[in-house]
């Protein structure tokens, strides 16, 4: 069985889930098994140069068995960061080298120039913008002519706008929203999935195909540490939470204004929160490293994070959240029958 949405039907995909672009997590080995398991998965650069992005792409290649052409995969990019960094632009020159799919651009200030950039080299790559309100989803679907729309709530992991609503109130709201226009693109929702049952709602909601950050996480494919990996498993419900510490302490402070991060709890954004100095929370950061402290590591994840319990192949996982959406679809439907 393979399910019919727009999206599904614009990608050519059996699977409406999608694998976001996800910075050090993302990889093409990653996308390439959601790829071959029916899904759509995204590559994130890795902010070590072109050569290392060009060695990705060329593992995408020889994984897919594709040496030449165009790929079957995605590409994600920072808007600031291509804004800010004439060396995060080339990475998008390689991507769009490859024939990438689709490209999925997010958080810039305005998108016009990367759009056009986009667009200009290949009439054909989709362009996939991320949103975080109605009002941005109709300004990217008329401005932009974005081919695809993801709508982010707040319960998403990594970075997200701090004033997003709920994903089961965006999405509708969303979807509203365009239905000004003659043909609306399809809708991604994004933000805390993590199951078949997940999956089933938003379709039944009106969303073309969800997206899965979290789960992917905890893969052997994905890029994320085994430090990292056992802390998400472990993690009870609860666990990620919203705050600008994360890039405090990193030191990464380019990021629009409102854009915060969902994470794993930590010692040191906790001090920081409460109004420690941020020397004084890093110092926090560095005794737990020197200690051996697992939650002296930043863990980027969604609210749905308590439901990851175990390490599975990006393959079954796909295949579950498959299987599972169309049960609860079936049942759904059969409910309405009585």
């Amino acid at each position: 069985m393979s399910f019919n949405t727009q999206l599904t039907r614009l990608l050519g995909i059996r699977t409406p889930v999608i694998l976001p672009p996800m910075a050090f997590a993302a990889g093409a080995l990653l996308a390439s098994q959601v790829h071959m398991a029916g899904g759509f998965g995204f590559l994130s650069p890795t902010y070590s140069g072109t050569d290392a992005f060009e060695r990705e792409f060329a593992l995408a290649r020889m994984l897919l068995g594709q040496p030449t052409g165009a790929l079957p995969l995605g590409a994600g990019f920072l808007g600031w960061k291509l804004d800010a960094d004439p060396a995060h632009a080339a990475l998008l020159d390689v991507a769009l080298a490859h024939g990438v799919r689709c490209v999925w651009l997010s958080f810039g200030a305005d998108l016009t120039r990367w759009v056009e950039r986009v667009r200009a080299h290949d009439s054909t790559t989709l362009v996939a913008i991320q949103v975080n309100s109605a009002a941005e989803a109709l300004h990217a679907a008329r401005t932009w002519k974005a081919d695809i729309i993801v709508a982010q709530g707040i319960e998403a992991g990594g970075h997200g706008a701090a004033s997003a609503p709920p994903l089961l109130n965006l999405l509708p709201q969303v979807l509203r929203a365009l239905t000004v226009l003659p043909a609306p693109p399809p809708v991604l929702a994004a933000g805390g999935l993590t199951s078949g049952a997940h999956l089933a709602a938003v379709l039944a909601l009106g969303a073309s195909g969800g997206v899965f950050g979290t789960r992917f996480l905890a893969t052997p494919a994905a890029l994320y540490t085994p430090a990292q990996k056992a802390a998400l498993l472990a993690a009870p419900a609860g666990a990620a939470v919203r705050s600008r510490a994360f890039d405090a302490l990193r030191g990464t402070l380019g990021w629009p204004a409102g854009v915060d991060g969902r994470a794993l709890a930590m010692p040191a954004a906790e001090a920081y929160d409460g109004g420690a100095p941020l020397e004084d929370a890093r110092r926090v950061l560095e005794d737990g490293v020197r200690t051996g402290d697992p939650r002296a590591q930043i863990v980027w994840a969604g609210t749905g994070v308590g439901e990851v319990t175990e390490l599975q192949p990006a393959k079954d996982i796909v295949r579950e959240l498959h299987d599972d959406a169309a049960a609860h679809l079936r049942a759904s439907y059969a409910l309405l029958q009585e």
